[in-house]
């Protein structure tokens, strides 16, 4: 695959579907953003780590098109995705006197991704966004769907919308930049796809994942877009995470519950994701669903790709009980039962309960 040469995989959400486009040099182009809603202004919002890098050049790509091209840098990091700093974005909205055609850009992570869209969806009752990721974990999960929020001290993602963006420009040329322990935090988000979906695609990666930790530009463009023709294909029949969507949270539900414990920000999610992929393994193994050998094969995969493979303990007294507590706040929760992502054999994914004996002993078993 020629990682030059721009590919574009299609929403499909009848009148709210969407191109994500995925190339090199995107970022810089003019007419990358040509046929994007008219408006006098355009807000860009980015973070402390980005903004040096990137803010510039997508403010000169975006002046030939509005009127006033308007900025927001919010502070970095996960521990910051609250009320407090949305708010950030909504005052240069308002001080801007800006209207509801003004287009919200999203430059950076998952965290920016994920707030800008829940302020597009909240000013003025939705304006649109353009979401520019600029991390392998936004290009291949956070920016594609339309998931927006914000976390809360009890619970990660627990306030927000969904609100589908205008346009996705996966500019492969920012990963470059990416630090190691954020580029394997990316690789959790890509690995998931494998076990839930695609074999084919699982293997391709245990083939590949030395060239994708050397950020070699084609193996890159190949998990990308692999990455997302998987999103596309399951939010396009189940948008609002009404069932299928819901195996996209693949390792997420362990994942959330270290996040939120340990406090937010310790970890990174694709680091909690990666561990908790383990953790729904073994969870799978358990309950009959899957064999020993392809939990050990996951687990090396993700130990491969620099991600932890054990669990933090978030209590000293009971650890496994302090687990289930933050896990009974997941949103897939359903009257207090907890419902997990489980591996229904190689390739397929279901959403079930399991007893909490039997996830209690996975805990300790998989944590440190």
């Amino acid at each position: 695959m020629n990682s030059s040469t721009t590919q574009t995989v299609t929403i499909e959400l009848a009148d709210r579907s969407y191109p994500i486009h995925i190339g090199s040099g995107l970022l810089d182009q003019p007419q990358t953003y040509a046929k994007l809603p008219n408006a006098s202004q355009a807000l860009i919002v980015t973070n402390t780590s980005v903004a040096p890098l990137y803010l510039q050049r997508l403010r000169a790509a975006l002046q030939g098109k509005y009127r006033q091209v308007l900025e927001v840098v919010l502070p970095d990091g996960e521990q910051y995705k609250t009320w407090q700093t949305l708010n950030l974005i909504f005052d240069a909205l308002l001080g801007a006197g800006c209207d509801r055609k003004t287009v919200l850009f999203a430059l950076g992570g998952g965290v920016v991704g994920d707030m800008t869209g829940f302020a597009a969806a909240s000013f003025m009752r939705g304006v649109p966004f353009v979401q520019v990721p600029t991390t392998l974990l936004a290009q291949v999960d956070s920016s594609v769907g339309g998931k927006t929020a914000i976390n809360h001290p009890l619970g990660k993602n627990m306030i927000g919308a969904f609100y589908q963006p205008q346009w996705v420009v996966c500019d492969l040329d920012t990963l470059r930049t990416l630090p190691p322990r954020e580029l394997s935090a990316g690789l959790a988000e890509v690995i998931k796809y494998g076990p839930i979906a695609d074999l084919v695609f699982l293997d391709w990666i245990e083939a590949n994942l030395d060239a994708l930790l050397a950020s070699d530009p084609a193996a890159l463009a190949h998990a990308v877009k692999r990455s997302c023709e998987i999103k596309a294909w399951v939010v396009g029949q189940d948008e609002r995470e009404a069932g299928l969507r819901a195996i996209l949270n693949f390792g997420h539900t362990f994942g959330h519950a270290i996040e939120s414990g340990l406090g937010y920000g310790e970890w990174l999610h694709g680091e909690a994701v990666g561990c908790g992929m383990v953790m729904a393994a073994e969870l799978s193994c358990r309950l009959g669903l899957v064999d020993q050998p392809f939990v050990q094969r996951l687990t090396a995969l993700i130990a491969r790709a620099g991600l932890p493979v054990r669990g933090p303990r978030l209590s000293a007294e009971d650890s496994a009980g302090r687990y289930l507590t933050l896990m009974r706040l997941d949103k897939k929760s359903e009257a207090g039962e907890i419902r997990f992502v489980l591996i229904n054999g190689p390739g397929q994914a279901a959403v079930r309960a399991a007893p909490d004996a039997l996830v209690r002993e996975v805990i300790e078993a998989c944590c440190a």
